[in-house]
């Protein structure tokens, strides 16, 4: 039984510490979540699809749950984590195999068994199978029919353990009426054979990518805090707008690298950096009341060297002043000008002001990074171009003759790159490759992405020069 379009919700909740994040990486196949000797570490839900052979799940990592609530900051991540429970089709309680059984282990158990819902215990931190018996055997107290060693860290009996719970689950709802169309909002699959547009949400810590997050989905699924480094993985969450999906991927705030404190802050910039390595287009989120900052300029610079297409979210627009709008925007573009292309988009999490048309313009520009162009346009393109601008003639020391541009081919997308074969790549100057850039944006519409031109010499002999963003 593998409905498309009902994906079962599998949570892994348990105390903290006691290695979900580390299987959940090993569901998802490689290290998507945060790991490290650190109570705590992952604060908001995370999801990932896993193809298990005959069924597709929805994994969803939680922070560690406490049975006492905390207040601030620990209360919305303990919110968070019962939200993912309640979402769940399926519970994974993880406990610390060598730890041994402890009175928060029972209560949580307690609590999960009220829900009526598929439960699977996974005794984590089994390694030798000489030790599953003994270790297991205090567990058993806990009541869950399912239990299972497990070693997270080697991957011992961990996808056994998965797929037998899930198995339960299929026969518990084998019988019954079909269920609801769609799952839990925020991880139901959406139908459709093309692959969801990735977006990744990110910018420097603290200047509202989570509250951004939210607006996007419709639902407050990010941990929001005026603490800076609140998000420390790169969450997903996959939406549908006007029949197109979506992922959307908010990230940790990138603070200078001698300002990260912390295996945290650390492993979340490096996860955000996978993140643009995944993601069609990047919302740049800048604090509009605040201005533009240098670290504003340095995330922008990672989205160019990634090849993202982007937009800049001038986020907190309700904050600034009527009269100092048009001198904030001016501000933020001329703090960007590298990107001049990129468009600069005024919104306010808090109001939902500027996301009406977001979605609409996310499409623009990821077309624009997809775009091919057609060579016979391209060859009148740079034949046009070189009659009416062509490269200046070489410095001194190199040869004294024109340099011809004969023609252009597009070679890649995402982002687009172009061939211009011309008779010296060494002779000619960057701004000039600049200059070719611009013209191609102009004339095909390459808005909000990045172009790639590259230079090459027509017989070949001279080698290949790059440049571009």
């Amino acid at each position: 039984m593998n409905d498309p379009a009902r994906l079962p919700v599998v949570a892994l909740v348990g105390r903290p510490n006691v290695g979900k994040s580390t299987l959940f990486n090993r569901y998802a196949g490689y290290r998507r979540a945060l790991v490290a000797d650190q109570p705590g570490l992952t604060r908001d839900r995370i999801a990932e699809r896993v193809d298990l052979g005959s069924r597709i799940i929805w994994l969803v990592d939680t922070a560690g749950l406490d049975p006492v609530r905390g207040e601030g900051l620990d209360s919305q991540i303990q919110a968070q984590a019962r939200s993912a429970v309640e979402s769940a089709d399926i519970i994974l309680l993880i406990v610390d195999g060598k730890l041994g059984l402890v009175p928060e282990d029972e209560a949580i158990a307690t609590t999960l068994r009220r829900s009526g819902k598929t439960i699977g215990l996974l005794v984590n931190k089994i390694d030798q199978p000489m030790h599953h018996q003994d270790r297991l055997n205090d567990f058993y107290r806990l009541g869950i029919e399912q239990t299972f060693a497990v070693s997270g860290e080697h991957g011992g009996g961990a996808f056994d353990a998965l797929e037998s719970v899930v198995a339960a689950f299929d026969e518990r709802v084998a019988s019954a009426e079909e269920e609801a169309e769609d799952g839990p909002e925020e991880f139901a699959s959406v139908e459709g054979d093309e692959a969801p547009i990735r977006i990744a949400i990110v910018g420097r810590p603290n200047v509202g990518k989570s509250s951004i997050a939210n607006r996007l989905a419709g639902t407050d699924r990010m941990v929001v805090s005026d603490a800076p480094g609140t998000t420390r993985d790169a969450v997903d969450i996959e939406i549908e707008r006007e029949g197109e999906r979506y992922v959307l991927v908010d990230t940790a705030g990138l603070r200078k690298v001698g300002r990260r404190q912390g295996p945290g802050e650390h492993g979340g910039a490096l996860m955000t950096l996978r993140s643009l390595e995944r993601a069609e287009v990047a919302l740049l989120v800048v604090d509009a009341k605040e201005g533009i900052a240098d670290q504003d300029a340095r995330v922008a610079s990672l989205l160019r060297e990634h090849g993202c297409a982007a937009l800049v979210l001038a986020n907190k627009w309700d904050l600034v002043d009527k009269d100092d709008r048009e001198d904030v925007l001016a501000d933020i573009k001329h703090g960007l000008r590298f990107m001049s292309d990129v468009p600069v988009v005024p919104v306010s999490a808090k109001s939902g002001a500027g996301f009406r048309p977001l979605f609409r313009k996310i499409r623009k520009v990821v077309s624009a990074s997809q775009l091919r162009i057609p060579t016979a346009d391209l060859n009148r393109w740079i034949q046009d171009v070189a009659e009416k601008h062509p490269p200046s003639m070489a410095s001194r020391g190199v040869s004294r003759k024109p340099n011809k541009l004969f023609y252009a081919s597009q070679v890649g997308v995402r982002p687009p790159v172009i061939i211009v074969v011309c008779s010296d790549p060494k002779a000619i100057q960057t701004s000039y490759v600049r200059f070719l850039e611009n013209q191609l944006r102009e004339s095909f519409g390459f808005e909000g992405t990045p172009v790639r031109v590259r230079l090459r010499a027509r017989s070949g002999r001279r080698g290949e020069r790059a440049r571009g963003d």
